[in-house]
């Protein structure tokens, strides 16, 4: 089975890592993960992790899920803080964070938008190549969480990871968001594992629990991420329907 990750913020609210990664490590967790991470709290963190023995495998790489890289005009900033956020990445022992492409536009075609994200990743992908850190653009779904959000499907992800033609550049597969979109998980992953870079994973439907009460055969798709020789953490993203501590001691017990 491959290595996992637990996002603290998804299973964790408002609980600050200093309180929850110990029970993590007490729970047989070697990663964790973040959504906005604050790099004045830098040293903190690695103390933290080397403390315990814990890794950090992603957190987001820019402010902002629904303005992203597919608005030019958001370009200069969001590249301006992928600079801040690869060095604090590289400074942690992170090997990837999350991009996102924000909202599709209304009024401009899909074409004109995959080459705007396209250009805005090429621009920001030397600073990764040169700290060894993955740019994960995420896939996700507009069916049911994040509707208007434009790359909702694997083919536009491969578009624009293809078009930036770098090692550094790939994507954020989430599991349960292309479950929901497009299904055909297993095929998928398998297809075009050389362009994904971090998973994650939850519950279909509800984004509850990764166990046997949801849809997805967690068993079959975790055996073939396994099989293509992925060597990254894939992230649990998920909202427990009952004690966190149970839930992610069942998981384990379950798929480990």
């Amino acid at each position: 089975m491959p290595r996992f990750s637990v996002c603290i913020p998804a299973l964790f609210p408002r609980v600050s890592p200093e309180e929850c990664l110990p029970q993590l490590k007490a729970l047989g967790y070697e990663a964790w993960e973040t959504w906005a991470l604050d790099l004045r709290e830098l040293e903190k963190v690695r103390e933290l992790n080397e403390e315990l023995g814990l890794s950090l495998a992603t957190f987001s790489g820019h402010a902002s899920l629904p303005e992203g890289l597919n608005r030019v005009e958001n370009h200069a900033r969001i590249i301006e803080e992928l600079r801040h956020t690869i060095e604090g990445a590289r400074a942690l022992g992170c090997p990837g964070l999350i991009c996102f492409s924000g909202n599709e536009i209304d009024g401009m075609g899909q074409e004109e938008q995959i080459e705007a994200l396209a250009a805005g990743l090429r621009a920001a992908a030397p600073m990764a190549e040169e700290a060894d850190v993955n740019l994960n653009l995420e896939l996700l779904n507009t069916k049911v969480d994040h509707p208007g959000y434009f790359n909702d499907s694997t083919a536009i992800g491969l578009e624009i990871v293809r078009r930036v033609d770098s090692p550094r550049v790939k994507l954020l597969y989430d599991i349960y968001h292309m479950q929901i979109m497009e299904g055909n998980l297993i095929a998928t992953i398998s297809e075009n594992i050389e362009h994904i870079g971090h998973f994650h994973a939850a519950g279909v439907p509800g984004r509850h629990d990764v166990d046997e009460s949801q849809e997805i055969n967690y068993h079959a798709v975790f055996k073939a991420i396994d099989q293509t020789g992925y060597q990254g953490f894939v992230g649990l993203e998920y909202w427990p329907q009952g004690g966190v501590a149970e839930s992610l001691k069942r998981f384990l017990d379950t798929y480990s």
